[in-house]
């Protein structure tokens, strides 16, 4: 089944990639972004690649902007055939630092504006009896990641919609799916981490050598596991044009490994021991010869 696709967050890494994965597929693509100052490197791979988008705006935090951006595309292809959610922000902080103002902005656009764009999108399916909703999530939306706190609540979250969704709207002729990737080398993962190397909050004596090591270690994974935007746009394309597609995608051995172990171990155990072996671990004091015994 091909047709207009629409897809959120085009401006730079995965969405670019997306966007223009689908044009080269077949797909008459419409690529959104919040701002279309920022679409310069978008037109400039589709030229490269030699296929034409339909660039448009979309606020995925704005009702107003979603309907007239979905009104727009009814109007002048016919429908949306398929959805792909990918407009996403990110943030790095523990519940303690982390402002109500920060976890609302971050739930808002990786929650509620899947959610929004879901919902002004899915009766144009629904009326035509067929469709394909596709939302990125990341394996932060299936096992918590050290001082993701926000951002891997927010992708939980799209984790149970989609579930919830899913076996409901198959009825309706509309299969869902989530893609879930890992380290990903992209301009989004990369602010992200310049952000919090230099946030204050993070520089607490408390946290300060737990963040070191975390990004320590997560600099060494993505350079060594790290996919690219193109990688993971495969795999979307992938899950847009199977005859039968599945719900969850992961898009690499690594993700598969972490994934598989919250679905073994159901205690969760296995899960916070391999997360937390990320971080500094506390020494143990010893007992010097002819000294008091400490730990009584």
């Amino acid at each position: 089944m091909l047709g207009t696709a629409l897809v959120t967050g085009t401006s730079s890494g995965i969405g670019l990639s997306t966007a223009v994965l689908l044009a080269e597929a077949g797909f008459t693509v419409v690529a959104t972004m919040r701002n279309l100052e920022k679409a310069t490197p978008l037109r400039e791979r589709a030229a490269a690649a030699g296929v034409a988008l339909d660039v448009r705006t979309l606020d995925v935090q704005d009702d107003a902007s979603i309907r007239a951006c979905v009104d727009g595309v009814r109007d002048t292809h016919g429908g949306i055939g398929l959805l792909v959610n990918n407009a996403g922000a990110g943030l790095l902080g523990t519940l303690e630092q982390t402002s109500e103002t920060d976890v609302r902005r971050v739930m808002d656009v990786n929650f509620f504006g899947v959610w929004r764009v879901t919902q002004a999108v899915l009766p144009t399916m629904r009326e035509a009896g067929e469709g394909r909703l596709i939302s990125v999530s990341s394996i932060g939306g299936l096992i918590g990641q050290p001082f993701n706190d926000a951002y891997c609540a927010a992708k939980f979250a799209v984790e149970g919609l989609m579930e919830s969704l899913a076996p409901v709207v198959k009825l309706l002729g509309i299969h869902v799916s989530v893609v879930d990737p890992g380290p990903v080398n992209t301009e989004f993962v990369a602010s992200v981490r310049k952000l919090a190397e230099h946030a204050p909050g993070l520089q607490l004596e408390a946290y300060a050598p737990m963040l070191k090591s975390y990004l320590s270690g997560t600099q060494e994974t993505f350079a060594n596991a790290g996919q690219t935007g193109d990688d993971i746009g495969r795999v979307i394309v992938e899950a847009a044009t199977a005859d039968a597609p599945h719900f969850r995608y992961v898009t690499s051995e690594l993700v598969q490994g972490l994934a598989s172990r919250k679905y073994v171990d159901t205690t969760g155990d296995t899960v916070i021991a391999l997360t937390g072996a990320r971080l500094p671990q506390p020494t143990q004091p010893t007992d010097e010869p002819g000294q008091p015994n400490r730990h009584q």
